[in-house]
């Protein structure tokens, strides 16, 4: 069977480490223009980074906006009086947004920002922040992601961080993985575990402080945790037979997991303070991939148990198990948004697999992608967006798309191929 989270297989495929790069394929229809100008900066030396460049990129990333190229721009404001809306409005420009950076004590930066709308002649929000050298990227990302909440009433997610698997193939039967976390623009890339045997099923914690993942480091799989500020880590289970699918509980203090220790594929939920294992499935097919609801009442998770592999939500307290798939021949890998309201999953009609959404409410289904053998869904915070795993060209990359369909874009490693991605919460 092609889809290897199913039964847990072993990660196989070659894959090579490298940082990410992104290639927007796909856009909404009538993006909004907005202007970013190169942010002042008096110093004779140059900024360690290009903060209105990040601005930038993250804001078309979005698919939302079209960005006037700097070397079509008459001027270059950093502060309100040298903002003339005329040239601006007479470049097509709706929201113009402008800023400084200023050198403070101890190697500390100071980014100040300014959003203009050009058509009212209006400011529109005005903010600072500040922090430290190695902090300017990611001060840069939540600029972005203040000018992205202003201007669609969404929360941004620029700042969060992914972390997915690449492996290098050294020989025939030899393979060094890699868990790699990056900048959610797959930029900053380091590694944060490598081994010369798989690696599967990276999931955050909410407050994302720790990884679970599946590593068979030690020639059978067990599960892991491990903490990213430290790299402590800790092995939590390595029953005989299957250890997958961790699955972090809202409120952290719970993984859901995969076991086969008592005879066949089943769901269960482990205290991680009190190492109490409880089982929660009990049945003759195979139950895998659990997903936590946002309330933490019930669990969904895959199963055969009614033909193909389909997605069934179980309620902890009642034992109330139900089916919520039913288009396709294969439903798996269950991911709620954060509201709880939207189910994406991977699908499979007339034996291809894309990646496609369900309103819990209605009932509608939409299938999100054209590529093909996707899978490994994973959702921004914000529930923007989509990050998935999928092949193009015989390469294995990284790629995502919009709730609604319209946006798309990939994130093929610079050297190899990549598998495996997992979008962080929003992080302090």
């Amino acid at each position: 069977m092609r889809r290897v989270g199913f039964l847990l297989i072993m990660l196989l495929s070659s894959l090579a480490r490298a940082e990410l790069t992104i290639e927007i394929t796909q856009g909404v229809d009538a993006p909004v223009p907005i202007a970013v100008v190169p942010f002042g900066w008096q110093q004779p030396q140059s900024l360690p980074e290009d903060v209105a460049g990040i601005v930038a990129a993250d804001l078309h990333r979005s698919g939302l906006f079209a960005l006037m190229p700097r070397n079509t721009m008459l001027s270059f404001p950093s502060q309100p009086s040298e903002v003339y809306y005329r040239d601006w409005r007479l470049a097509n420009q709706e929201y113009l947004l402008v800023g400084k950076v200023q050198s403070e004590p101890g190697n500390r930066f100071r980014i100040q920002y300014e959003l203009f709308d050009v058509v009212k002649e209006q400011r529109i929000l005005a903010d600072y922040i500040s922090g430290s050298a190695a902090q300017l990227r990611l001060m840069s990302h939540r600029v972005a992601d203040a000018i992205y909440q202003k201007l669609t009433g969404m929360p941004g997610a620029f700042a969060t961080k992914i972390v997915y698997v690449s492996a290098e193939r050294l020989s025939q039967d030899d393979y060094r993985y890699q868990l790699e976390l990056a900048d959610a623009d797959g930029a900053n890339a380091r590694t944060i575990l490598k081994s010369r045997q798989p690696i599967l099923s990276p999931s955050w914690s909410r407050d994302g402080k720790n990884l679970a993942y599946v590593s068979f480091e030690t020639n059978r799989p067990a599960i892991y945790i491990q903490n990213l500020q430290t790299g402590a880590r800790e092995r939590v289970t390595s029953y005989p037979g299957l250890n997958g699918a961790p699955a972090w509980s809202p409120d952290g203090k719970k993984l859901a997991l995969t076991l086969s220790k008592d005879g066949n594929p089943e769901i269960y939920v482990l205290e991680l303070s009190s190492r109490k294992l409880t089982r929660i499935t009990r049945h003759y097919g195979i139950d895998t991939e659990p997903a936590w609801a946002p309330d933490g009442k019930s669990i969904l998770f895959t199963s055969n148990r009614g033909g193909p592999p389909q997605i069934y939500q179980k309620e902890l307290a009642s034992g109330w198990v139900e089916r919520l798939t039913f288009e396709g021949d294969y439903n798996a890998k269950a991911h709620l948004t954060y509201d709880g309201r939207q189910l994406v999953m991977v699908h499979r009609n007339n034996g291809v697999f894309h990646i496609a959404v369900q309103d819990l409410k209605t009932g509608r289904l939409d299938i999100l992608t054209d590529t093909l053998l996707d899978e490994s869904p994973s959702i921004a915070p914000n529930g923007s967006i989509v990050m998935y795993a999928t092949k193009i060209n015989s390469k294995e990359v990284l790629a995502a798309v919009s709730l609604d369909g319209q946006v798309k874009f990939r994130l093929p490693s610079t050297q190899g191929h990549v598998r495996e991605p997992s979008w962080s919460p929003y992080l302090n």
